[in-house]
């Protein structure tokens, strides 16, 4: 049955988002009641959090049943192939849309936010205004970090489809010099630039990674300065 363009197809999309987005907030929840000592409390979302899974998966299928695999012993090599290519099609789609579209809009718009509400309440509010200006920046300063991660992801995704395509890979190396060297977060994919600095921690712009004090963490996830490492690009022919 070709769902396309139909509002069946729609609601299909938009109930994979919310039983995913209830999946994450589930383990996000499970984490933060372990932290407090509810163990019970944190597995039971953990277990909801597994069951909005199956649901989240029981409406991709329904969308996209050229990707369903029932048994893979009947399949030949070539389609095993296209199912994997399919796969990795979707996740350059999603992560190019997030690094060129999503995220870019996302931090203009909370720029235009920061502006326009910290001078409309500053005579009311200085204090609060001055909060909100500031969670704004940060706002800001994340989706540009985000920007950079999805495209790390969209690049590894299209190397991984290459490579299935017969493409061999295309040579890495990591920066030479510290002052231009860059570095990535293994736990989320962030990528610190010297160039660029961490303004929110107090970073400045040509600070060399290796010049970062041992205390700072990732502005993303948290991560220990040590669960970086260099950051290897395509190496120009």
């Amino acid at each position: 049955m070709d769902l396309s363009n139909s509002n069946t197809a729609k609601n299909l999309s938009d109930a994979f988002g919310g039983e995913s987005m209830a999946n994450r907030k589930y383990l996000f929840f499970a984490e933060v009641t372990k932290k407090l000592g509810m163990e019970d409390l944190a597995k039971l979302f953990r277990e909801t959090a597994n069951q909005e899974t199956q649901h989240a998966f029981s409406h991709f299928r329904l969308l996209h049943p050229e990707l369903v695999v029932d048994d893979p012993s009947t399949l030949t090599e070539e389609q095993k192939k296209a199912i994997a290519s399919r796969c990795l099609e979707l996740a350059i789609e999603g992560e190019t849309y997030e690094y060129t579209t999503m995220y870019p809009e996302f931090a203009e718009q909370a720029r235009v936010d920061r502006d326009s509400a910290a001078a409309a309440e500053f005579k009311e509010q200085e204090e609060e205004s001055r909060e909100h200006a500031s969670m704004f920046r940060q706002a800001t300063h994340k989706f540009g970090l985000l920007t950079s991660i999805e495209h790390h992801h969209a690049d590894q995704y299209t190397e991984a489809l290459e490579g299935l395509n017969g493409v061999a890979p295309k040579q890495k190396a990591a920066g030479k010099e510290a002052a231009t060297r860059k570095w990535i977060c293994r736990v989320c994919s962030m990528i610190y630039d010297p160039v660029v600095g961490d303004s929110d921690s107090g970073i400045a712009p040509g600070t060399a990674f290796e010049d970062i004090p041992e205390d700072w963490s990732c502005p993303i996830c948290g991560a220990q300065k040590k669960s970086f490492v260099p950051y290897e690009e395509a190496v120009a022919a």
